[in-house]
């Protein structure tokens, strides 16, 4: 009796949340994604500026993709140079989810109805979406790169919304955002499943006067897997050697 209990219980856990959509599998960034289909930018809050730094585009220093910075913020920002990144304790240092989301690393998904789980190749890090119900944590629970998130379903469009991240990177050019940004992601598969598109929203008041936003697309590729990420922090000593042989 107790077996076949055990048997029920993984067998549940183990199917997709098919009454939406199955976003389970493997999913590299697609380097074409084109413009975002209109229904979903009109889902944008108001005073919304789209970013284009998706993929391997990273922004120069002093540029923030129309994102409007509170001043403490901008200064913070342009007092800060690429070598602070290149140090023995940051750069092996992961970034919240904010700026790892877009980045062209893969990641894999493992759906559930009640837990929706990302495998992130990028710094090995995992998140959980809760499918549950739940709400988020008080305001002095626990903040981590990956925050708090919850999800629920419109339609065959997954809808995330995620608290509790701790500070770090916006645009990886000197531009943080506060243990007080929230997210909103909205995924949703292809009509022939062969691509996940998403929107990623976030404001953060303290920092910005206006609310940023990225539209992704990953393309499916069955029978891949995520790898280590195993970043070495010996890789500073090489930049800082050959910063000084440039001198």
């Amino acid at each position: 009796m107790r077996t076949a209990f055990i048997g029920a219980a993984l067998l549940t856990l183990s199917a997709p949340a098919f009454a939406e959509a199955d976003l389970t599998g493997f999913w590299n960034l697609s380097f074409e994604a084109g413009d975002p289909p209109a229904d979903l930018v009109a889902k944008l809050p108001p005073d919304t500026v789209i970013i284009a730094d998706t993929g391997v585009v990273e922004f120069p220093e002093g540029e923030y993709g129309g994102l409007k910075l509170k001043p403490e913020a901008l200064a913070k920002a342009n007092a800060w140079k690429p070598a602070d990144e290149m140090t023995l304790s940051r750069v092996c240092l992961a970034p919240s989810i904010v700026y790892a989301i877009q980045g062209p690393f893969p990641f894999e998904v493992f759906q559930t109805p009640e837990l929706i789980v990302f495998k992130y190749e990028y710094f090995d890090q995992v998140r959980l979406v809760h499918m549950d119900g739940r709400g988020h944590p008080p305001a002095d629970a626990p903040h981590s790169k990956m925050g708090h998130s919850i999800g629920h379903w419109e339609g065959d469009e997954l809808v995330v919304d995620t608290t509790h991240l701790a500070p770090s990177t916006i645009t990886n050019n000197g531009l943080d955002h506060s243990a007080d940004i929230h997210m909103v992601e909205r995924y949703r598969l292809s009509p022939d499943g062969k691509r996940l598109i998403a929107t990623q929203w976030f404001e953060d008041p303290a920092v910005l006067d206006n609310n940023g936003a990225r539209y992704i697309q990953w393309a499916k590729q069955p029978g891949q897997y995520v790898y280590p990420y195993e970043c070495d922090p010996a890789f500073a000593l090489e930049y800082q050697e050959a910063g000084k042989a440039g001198e």
